[in-house]
């Protein structure tokens, strides 16, 4: 097993993402010469103001919300990685929110990314991966429409308070993985939607170099993970 993890702050939030990465594979995926990345997500008991319940076997069912946002993550994740490439390993990526003030989701992908390649330079180093399994960096980040102005990486209190607030995943390149949105009331006019991608996709471009940046600390070159053509 190779492991990553990094404690990475975006705001007033803070989520620890740790990645883990095995030898085998989902039984669904077994034989097809492929890997599988996953994401796990949970908020810590006190990372909001008022405690929680911790995720356990004692307690509910997991939640639709956190649901949403693992798959969200999974998804993220893997739009970066050639599965291919990565062969017959798991990578499960978990994402504990310590301290919540909006951006939860978007952090957890930012942060995520950087455990993933944390892992996967683990294995370089062991001489367990020889191939490029990267097709480019992801991140994410919220913009908003907030008080009649653009604001990017919502707090909380902005984005409670949003016009409208979207949620973009894209690539170093400024490819579009995916966008998440909601107009609360008034509907948005198309050009007011194409200005926040465009600020979001500036933000992203930032994102990717602080991660690229906290990689190189950590001694490990993303252009050696990332396949060229």
């Amino acid at each position: 097993m190779a492991e990553g993890s990094v404690l990475y702050r975006a705001g007033g939030t803070l989520v620890l993402c740790t990645a883990s990465i095995d030898t085998f594979v989902p039984k669904w995926m077994e034989g097809k010469g492929a890997g599988w990345v996953t994401a796990e997500y949970q908020m810590h008991p006190r990372s909001n103001p008022v405690r929680r319940e911790r995720r356990d076997g004692r307690e509910k069912p997991l939640g639709g919300r956190t649901r949403e946002i693992e798959r969200l993550i999974g998804r993220a994740l893997r739009s970066a990685v050639d599965l291919k490439q990565l062969g017959e390993r798991s990578v499960v990526v978990d994402c504990d929110v310590l301290e919540a003030d909006g951006g939860t989701r978007t952090a957890s992908i930012t942060g995520g990314f950087i455990a993933l390649c944390l892992a996967l330079g683990t294995l370089r180093e062991r001489k367990q991966l020889e191939k490029r399994v990267l097709r480019d960096q992801v991140a994410a980040v919220s913009v908003g429409h907030v008080d009649g102005h653009l604001a990017l990486d919502l707090c909380y209190a902005e984005d409670s308070t949003a016009r409208v607030d979207l949620n973009v995943v894209a690539t170093a390149r400024g490819g579009i993985v995916e966008i998440q949105g909601t107009a609360e009331g008034e509907a948005v006019p198309r050009a007011e939607i194409d200005k926040m991608v465009d600020l979001a996709l500036k933000g992203v471009t930032d994102l990717c170099d602080v991660q690229r940046r906290a990689l190189a600390e950590a001694n490990v070159d993303l252009d050696k993970l990332i396949i060229t053509e």
